[in-house]
């Protein structure tokens, strides 16, 4: 899993400090919504020739482990 982790790159000049793949231009919300859409990792491969399998693994440990969280409180009610 640290393997994938090390995928993960955060750097303040590059999308906008958002956390990316191999400092590449790549978000890692980006490669969670083409999944989220309904994107297979073949698809989503096919698409951007620069990403690797792993990348994408990387990108679902990295948002497995910021759902890690121990409490959940509710701060405001949305209409």
């Amino acid at each position: 899993m640290q393997d994938l982790l090390h995928r993960i790159t955060i750097d303040s000049e590059m999308c906008h400090g958002k956390p990316s793949i191999r400092g590449m231009r790549y978000p890692v919300e980006m490669i969670l919504q083409l999944l989220s859409s309904g994107m297979t990792f073949d698809e989503i491969l096919e698409d951007y020739e620069d990403l690797q399998r792993d990348d994408i693994l990387a990108a679902l440990t990295y948002a497995s482990k910021l759902a890690e969280v121990k409490s959940v409180y509710k701060i405001a009610s949305v209409s």
